[in-house]
């Protein structure tokens, strides 16, 4: 009896060897195909090569993009209309997306550890999800805002003044700061794995769900932002084209600050959908590491983060208040040809009311 059992235990510890030994092997495989299927040593010189370039170009133009957005606006009392007000708030999110993301997203990338110590990657991660979030949010008030002058062109007209924009834009802020908060706790300071040298990343800590908190900020900074929008915009058109009386002028205004806004949110869904894509596949372990999708991510944050400096550009092509606007700044000329480039101060201040001139 006593050889049967031990024959049995023998037979198990065998056993139990061999799936052992079974996983090991496979979990080999896994981390040989993870790791080594590219050569680090040729991304890491693509890597320092073309991340300066474009990001360094992205910041630049961002920068300058859209400090000349608000200093348009409030150079020109006429332009200040509700939409105006809302388009200062983007150009101004945009503006700290990219002084608090594409520095240290650049140098994430170009060293293999986190040189700015644990707060400053929970302030850095914080930061960016408050902008990013302040961002589309901004474009959903900016649609709420052409729906209600669109679709209640009259009854809005109380509600849609300055004072209110400037109340909705401080709500909506204060609403961003404090739920995102949870940003600033999952990230931290961690060893990063990849390494054998014991090298710190900046990334969501362990003891937190990356699946979990990547999905929610797929859901909550896209998804819905976007769903919100075309409800307007369905609702939009189907106002512009049923043929109310409406004058020809005002129809014209009314079409031509929605295409802006349209195109605006248009950009902004392109340029950021392929990082929020990789961003959740990431999280949940199914994005392939090899030097063709590396790059292809790389080529998705450089992507999202030209969204920042696109929207001066969109203004100025299809603005022609603010092609006006930004050719008086750029060649300083005097307010006697502002006045008579950007009309009678009487008509543009009764078409600002209205929120229908840009």
């Amino acid at each position: 009896m006593l050889q049967e059992m031990e024959l049995a235990l023998n037979e198990m510890t065998k056993n139990f060897t061999n799936v052992s030994s079974q996983m090991q092997n496979k979990t080999q495989r896994l981390v040989e195909d993870v790791d080594y299927s590219f050569d680090r040593q040729q991304v890491e010189n693509i890597v320092a090569i073309v991340v300066p370039i474009f990001f360094g170009m992205i910041g630049i133009l961002g920068l300058v993009g859209n400090s000349l957005v608000v200093i348009v606006v409030a150079a020109n009392p006429g332009m200040r209309s509700t939409t105006n007000i809302l388009i200062i708030n983007l150009a101004v999110a945009d503006l700290l997306f990219v002084i608090f993301c594409i520095p240290f997203t650049a140098t994430d990338f170009v060293l293999p550890y986190w040189p700015f110590g644990n707060i400053w990657c929970k302030m850095v991660q914080y930061l960016i999800i408050v902008t990013a979030y302040a961002s589309v949010y901004t474009l959903v008030l900016m649609s709420l805002d052409r729906y209600l002058a669109v679709v209640h062109p009259i009854s809005s007209m109380s509600w849609r003044t300055e004072n209110h924009a400037i109340i909705a834009i401080c709500i909506a802020w204060a609403m961003i700061f404090a739920l995102s908060t949870p940003a600033f706790f999952v990230h931290g300071e961690d060893t990063n794995d990849s390494s054998s040298s014991n090298l710190t990343a900046c990334r969501i800590l362990p003891e937190y769900s990356w699946p979990s908190f990547q999905m929610t900020f797929f859901l909550m900074s896209y998804l819905l932002p976007l769903m919100l929008i075309c409800y307007f915009y369905v609702c939009m058109l189907i106002r512009l084209w049923r043929g109310d009386r409406v004058s020809a002028e005002g129809r014209r205004g009314r079409k031509r600050v929605t295409r802006l806004v349209f195109v605006v949110v248009g950009v902004f869904a392109f340029c950021w959908c392929p990082i929020q894509v990789i961003l959740v596949t990431k999280s949940f372990n199914v994005y392939p590491l090899k030097l063709a999708t590396i790059m292809f991510q790389i080529a998705s944050h450089i992507l999202a983060y030209t969204n920042s400096c696109v929207n001066p550009i969109l203004y100025a092509f299809l603005s022609d208040s603010f092609r006006k606007a930004f050719r008086k700044i750029i060649y300083c000329r005097p307010r006697s040809d502002q006045n008579r480039q950007l009309g009678p101060l009487t008509k543009t201040t009764r078409a600002a009311s209205t929120g229908d001139n840009l």
